[in-house]
């Protein structure tokens, strides 16, 4: 399968595509420390740099899954929580770049303050222009990094949508036996049951190159440089293991095709 990364950052997205044995074909990361890290792990991915300038277009009706996890400032509490009010609310942008690329999966990611009473409208209004793009979405689903076995909570909030051309296509072959699987499939991650494991049984993100924590290749960073941006892109980045259990769900949909009897 093929994918393809907004709001980048270090890659978490991309690195759980990378796990899945998929294809990363384009990230879209502005930080330039962020970009240099993508670049490094994967130098043949495009890199875009700025989602408000760039054109998608060129990969319309290519990438099977595009993800993003749209800034979070606007809705977390840690923030002024303007909302929509805030230039950072770039939602319209990953809208406008699903509106030109066509994937047959969208999977978005945000703070879970985007699902509290303040921001609903928001919260409804992305739902309905994921349908008025013609994609059916799953009930979003609020997972925590210990779903996964970390020790800490970091719930997050995940969308999850199927594009109905697609799936139009697989009911007309096979019938409507088809349209609960996807329910099936991510009905773990909706409980939060998605195979709580031992440390030793995840996979391993790529993190230490050498003894200060610099990768080997990485040219043209200090120590310092680092140090600020390693703490920055991971206190941004997803938790790679829930969306690589996200992505083996809707692997598992994609390959599960039911036959007439």
């Amino acid at each position: 399968m093929t994918h393809g990364s907004l709001f980048s950052g270090i890659g978490g997205f991309d690195l759980a595509a990378e796990w899945m044995g998929w294809k990363n074909m384009f990230h879209c990361e502005k930080n330039e420390f962020c970009q240099k890290v993508l670049k490094y792990h994967w130098p043949a991915s495009e890199l875009f740099t700025d989602i408000i300038t760039s054109d998608f277009t060129k990969y319309a009706n290519k990438i099977d899954v595009l993800s993003g996890g749209f800034p979070c400032q606007p809705f977390s509490v840690s923030g002024e929580q303007q909302g929509s009010g805030d230039v950072r609310y770039l939602y319209p942008e990953m809208l406008r770049a699903i509106r030109e690329v066509k994937p047959g999966w969208v999977v978005a990611e945000n703070v879970r303050g985007l699902n509290s009473p303040k921001f609903s409208h928001i919260y409804e209004e992305i739902c309905s222009s994921l349908e008025n793009e013609g994609y059916e979405t799953l009930p979003p689903l609020l997972i925590p990094a210990s779903a996964i076995g970390a020790d800490h909570e970091r719930y997050r909030l995940w969308f999850v949508a199927h594009s109905n051309s697609q799936r139009y296509e697989r009911v007309k072959q096979f019938g409507s036996e088809e349209s609960g699987q996807m329910e099936v499939a991510v009905k773990a991650l909706a409980t939060h049951k998605i195979g709580v494991r031992t440390q030793n049984e995840l996979p391993k993100p790529f993190v230490i190159g050498r003894s200060n924590g610099i990768p080997v290749r990485l040219d043209g960073i200090t120590f310092s440089k680092w140090r600020e941006g390693s703490i920055s892109g991971f206190g941004n980045a997803v938790v790679p293991q829930i969306p690589y259990q996200i992505f083996k769900a809707i692997e598992q949909y994609e390959n599960t095709i039911p036959t007439k009897s």
